[in-house]
């Protein structure tokens, strides 16, 4: 019979559709896993990033429930955000209509993919029950503490209208639209995510073995913990004057309390209080202030690059030399670290060396190199001597650090302190396509919560949408409210949540009893038994953006009393990026491939061999059409080779000792298969390794006739193959083997065993020959075989020595 893939994978689809083949048993007695990709944006087509991020998890699901284990394997949509915004204002369609048209189509694109999702436990985070529960943990993190609101300078993307956290600002770029991201002062609300700064770098531990070790190294510098000196620089009398004695000093961090003496000038941030005092009383002129607005509307990377700066006619004293130091403004110095100022040191600093040298400032050494030996025109950042440094003269720089923040804390004057890079997340953003936050605004009251009887607090459907502005605090009556207290009339919030909040809990929806999940959010029992994923599946770019919010949700939900574990991913695999004549695939180089083409033309089975195949997991892959072609041939072949198989209900039995040579060569390759897929599925996830290992038992099945090693070795590389090409090989299963072979298999150690083995002759240490003897053959016969294989060699000559290295080589020494 011909592979005809549109007429078995659509058999199959609809088979596993109408058994519910994938949904997890309510059995928690059974050993379980819970194996999870990141769930998609619904934006309306898959791309081949999806097709290997769904595949790979797909293959780990079904081997594992093969090994008879309770696996859930669910998907959802990462529905809420601004993409569905800016699809409705360039179709002038309903972001709901748009948003959910979408989730249908990709629904049925994963379904033809062969994907074995749960269907039972599929959701989006923009329906209105999830935003129920979700609104609810907002409330409870609000009492809590764990949710605040504040005024403050904050990452605003021009060209999206929406403020951003830190973390979704890339090189100084929003992470979406990449326009350049400026400051705005604006009302934010914000989780108090600094809380958990230290259990989230100490847990990095715990993930050790599990995630790969530049996740755990990428959010270790993204915490940022650091510990170091703080103390105050307080203002001359003039200075203090000139300021209208409203600020008697600022604080300074550093990490280098070793250089204090070496302090020269100190800088401050353009968004610093004390520089926004000073323009707002009028105290700087015209042409400063314009300079420093365009310095604050300067990215924070650009701001790194060229160095500048603006002194504002202001001196501090130096706390241990009572010297004057002259205060600046500088582009460098951010407000996201520290406190916005810093003490800069330019003999033991290289940017404050730039800025020293561009603007001719003192340059005063204080550390030398232990041979006294510094090079000239550029600062010296080494461990050294100090000198010019008072009492600790003498002292190495490393060492003296815990002698000069002591000598400041005995002093009064500074003390030791820890920051981090880490700043509290910012959830607010001014779009329609998101989870509003449910707070009212009383003028009596002033912010409360919304009751939790009232939720959800749901999404207008009637808005207009054109890109300018908040759709929802445009819309005429949605914001108008009673306060929840007091029963006044209200306004309601008309932010909407950062939708990384609804990506820090999905993973914990999916374990909701099907049967309760109108109910709950997710289901105690359940949780218990499912968690922690064992497996996570997705990319590397979210490893300080979703990781790190989901670990921190997870920390809170177990202090809320929800859950009572610490992490939620035990295993993460970070997929490369699927490339097309070098680069990413995206519509703007016209490099994509559609998955759906693929299907038409090959199959869905293909799409999956190919993009498993063609490189390991965690590397980037290269399309190669003639690498579908050669996937598709494969199968083809495979399909067509099985006819050689004989139906049977189990395995076959046969006597190994009996089989040929050629008969046993192929057992042997069959069951090197199985063995690296356990090896894969469990530890090392190369799959192209397997589908070699199968390729080349199929060569050796193909050397030899014996119907029963046929049957026997099918039976094995169709389950193997299962979890790749499930179709065809299901297909394969049902007809020959009534299915029974999709479990797990047992290795036989017999087809390991060689009954000859290869031996190398060589003449003089030079390689000549080799030779095939039983495993336990005599020296006697091994050298009278090596001495026939290489007699041309050993004419006229004389055998001085005769040298067997068992289960080696053979080696004749001769003369003459």
């Amino acid at each position: 019979m011909e592979y005809n893939s549109k007429e078995i994978e659509k058999k199959w689809q609809d088979y596993w559709k109408e058994n519910d083949s994938f949904e997890p048993s309510e059995d928690f007695t059974k050993e379980k896993k819970y194996i999870l990709s990141m769930f998609p944006f619904p934006s309306g087509r898959l791309h081949m990033g999806h097709v290997r991020n769904y595949s790979i998890s797909d293959a780990f699901a079904r081997f594992h429930r093969q090994q008879g284990k309770n696996v859930l394997h669910p998907i959802g949509f990462d529905s809420f955000g601004m993409p569905a915004e800016n699809a409705a204002i360039k179709n002038n369609a309903n972001p709901k209509t748009w948003t959910y048209d979408n989730i249908d189509y990709m629904k049925n694109e994963f379904y033809s993919l062969g994907f074995s999702f749960s269907r039972k436990r599929e959701m989006a985070t923009s329906d209105e029950l999830y935003t129920k529960f979700e609104q609810a943990f907002i409330i409870d993190m609000y009492e809590k503490g764990l949710l605040y609101r504040e005024k403050g300078l904050l990452n605003w993307c021009p060209h999206d209208q929406t403020v951003l956290a830190n973390e979704q600002v890339i090189d100084g770029c929003c992470w979406r639209c990449d326009t350049p991201v400026v400051k705005k002062d604006m009302n934010q609300y914000y989780f108090k995510i600094t809380k958990y700064a230290d259990e989230l770098l100490d847990d990095l531990k715990k993930l050790e073995g599990g995630w790969p070790k530049q996740v755990l190294t990428m959010q270790d510098n993204w915490i940022g913990k650091s510990n170091g000196l703080a103390f105050d620089l307080f203002f001359d009398e003039s200075s203090h004057a000139k300021l209208n004695e409203q600020f008697k000093s600022f604080d300074v961090f550093t990490t280098r309390p070793d250089t204090v003496y070496g302090v020269s000038y100190t800088a401050l941030a353009p968004e610093h209080a004390i520089v926004t005092y000073m323009i707002e009383n009028n105290l700087l002129s015209d042409e400063i202030i314009v300079e420093i607005k365009k310095m604050k509307t300067t990215s924070s990377i650009d701001r790194q690059k060229e160095k500048s700066g603006i002194p504002l006619g202001l001196n501090v004293i130096h706390p241990l030399t009572g010297k004057s130091i002259p205060v600046w403004i500088a582009n460098f110095v951010l407000m996201d670290y520290g406190s916005g100022a810093v003490m800069a040191v330019p003999a033991h600093d290289d940017r404050d060396f730039d800025f020293a040298k561009k603007y001719d400032l003192e340059i005063k050494l204080v550390i030398k190199p232990f041979d006294g030996k510094a090079e000239d025109g550029k600062a010296y950042t080494e461990v050294g001597e100090l000198f010019n440094s008072g009492e600790f003269d003498g002292m190495n720089s490393k060492k003296s650090q815990y002698n000069i923040i002591k000598y400041f804390e005995e002093k009064n004057i500074g003390k030791k302190t820890t920051n981090y890079k880490l700043k509290d997340w910012g959830v607010s953003r001014q779009r329609y396509w998101g989870t509003p936050i449910p707070f009212i605004h009383c003028e009596d009251c002033g912010l409360v919560m919304e009751k939790k009887e009232n939720l959800p607090i749901a999404l207008p459907d009637d808005v207009e949408i054109t890109g300018e502005g908040n759709p929802l605090d445009n819309h005429p009556t949605w914001k108008h409210c009673k306060c929840s207290v007091c029963g006044k009339d209200a306004i309601r919030e008309t932010d909407t949540m950062d939708t990384f909040v609804e990506s820090s809990w999905y993973f914990l929806r999916f374990c909701a009893s099907p049967e309760n999940m109108q109910d709950e959010a997710f289901s105690a029992e359940q949780i218990k038994y499912w968690m922690g994923v064992d497996n996570y599946i997705g990319g590397i770019e979210h490893a300080v953006l979703h990781l790190l919010y989901a670990r921190f949700f997870t920390k809170v939900f177990r202090d809320l009393g929800y859950l009572d574990f610490d992490e939620p991913f035990d295993n993460l695999l970070t997929q490369g990026m699927v490339l097309k004549d070098g680069s990413k695939m995206s519509k703007s180089k016209g490099n994509t491939v559609d998955p759906d083409e693929i299907i038409e033309k090959f199959g869905a089975d293909t799409a999956r061999l190919f993009i498993l195949f063609a490189a390991p997991p965690t590397q980037e892959l290269e399309w190669n059409d003639s690498g579908v072609e050669g996937s598709h041939k494969f199968i083809k072949r495979f399909f067509d080779r099985s006819s050689n198989i004989v139906a049977c209900e189990s395995i076959p039995k046969i006597a190994h000792a009996e089989l040929s040579k050629d008969e046993k060569f192929a057992r042997k390759k069959v069951y090197e298969a199985l063995v690296r897929a356990n090896d894969v599925y469990n530890e090392k996830f190369t799959f192209n390794t397997l589908i070699a290992g199968t390729m080349e038992a199929m060569n050796a099945l193909n050397a030899q006739s014996n119907s029963d090693v046929w049957s026997e070795g099918y039976w094995i590389l169709a389950s193997i193959m299962e979890p790749i090409i499930p179709h065809v090989a299901c297909e394969i299963s049902e007809k020959y083997f009534s299915l029974n072979n999709l479990t797990k298999q047992i290795i036989l150690d017999e087809v390991f065993v060689e009954d000859s083995i290869t031996l190398g002759v060589s003449i003089n240490g030079k390689r000549r020959a080799e030779i095939e003897v039983a495993v336990d053959e005599s020296k006697e016969n091994i050298i009278t075989l090596a001495k026939e294989k290489t007699a041309k060699w050993l004419e006229n000559k004389e055998i001085v020595k005769e040298i067997v290295v068992p289960k080696k080589l053979v080696n004749i020494v001769v003369k003459g």
